[in-house]
């Protein structure tokens, strides 16, 4: 059985780091090979690299502002044959691996990623998931859990170094790449993320569609080249956050 690498980036998140590990020590007893979790602490301030040794993860420093280069560190110095990411404060389910491992060993996919379900629901949460179900359908480019084998990822170079919208990039590249070797960029089927709504839980429910209206002159000036406002929004909701 090939040796899957779970690769984890971590901002401060020692509130969540235990349980995120324990999901994937979970569905490592499903698939029943070697895994190792690898997690990649990112200018952590707090217990999160203590608490990821203590639960048998292997740690990584990063210091980047990007969450693309922090996966990238993890995905580079993973020893395993097949690479699977999800983010510190989300869960998978306890198929996600058995089902990755299965899929890859069929030749037919490059590799994929997953449908996101929230940990709990609202009407607006609602509305989110509505629209990441709708613009999953439409586009083909499923994020939130990457997977692919170590060789894809390395023959595209990684994670595409964006600080926003590189999942999206990612997934493109990984579908491009697997035309060319004749293979689908795909979904799991039987097995979900579990998204934290740890930001939704302090700042409201409505968080991502007020920003989406509140800002459009943000993203409109990002469009036509001034990024600067749009950093400072992706540094207060990521890269700064520490709830």
């Amino acid at each position: 059985m090939k040796m899957i690498s779970v690769v984890i980036p971590a901002h401060n998140e020692e509130k969540y780091a235990a349980r995120c590990i324990r999901s994937v020590k979970r569905s490592a007893a499903v698939y029943g090979g070697p895994v190792e979790i690898i997690v990649v602490c990112n200018r952590c301030t707090d217990r999160t690299e203590e608490i990821a040794s203590k639960n048998g993860a292997r740690v990584i420093r990063n210091e980047d502002r990007c969450i693309a280069k922090v996966r990238n560190t993890g995905i580079f110095n993973a020893r395993g044959d097949i690479i699977v990411t999800i983010d510190c404060d989300n869960r998978m389910t306890k198929g996600t691996l058995k089902e990755i491992a299965y899929l890859l060993s069929t030749g037919k996919y490059i590799g994929g990623g997953a449908a996101i379900r929230f940990e709990r629901y609202s009407f607006p949460l609602y509305l989110n998931d509505l629209l990441c179900r709708v613009s999953f359908r439409i586009t083909g480019l499923y994020c939130g859990i990457f997977w692919a084998e170590k060789k894809t990822f390395q023959a595209i170079g990684g994670f595409a170094e964006k600080k926003a919208m590189e999942d999206a990039a990612t997934a493109k590249a990984l579908k491009a790449y697997g035309r060319k070797e004749g293979k689908k960029y795909t979904v799991l089927r039987d097995n979900v993320l579990i998204n934290s709504t740890r930001k939704y839980d302090v700042m409201g429910d409505w968080l991502y569609l007020k920003l989406m209206f509140s800002n459009i002159g943000t993203f409109i000036r990002a469009a036509l080249g001034d990024r600067s406002g749009l950093d400072r929004m992706l540094d207060k909701l990521f890269y700064d956050y520490n709830g």
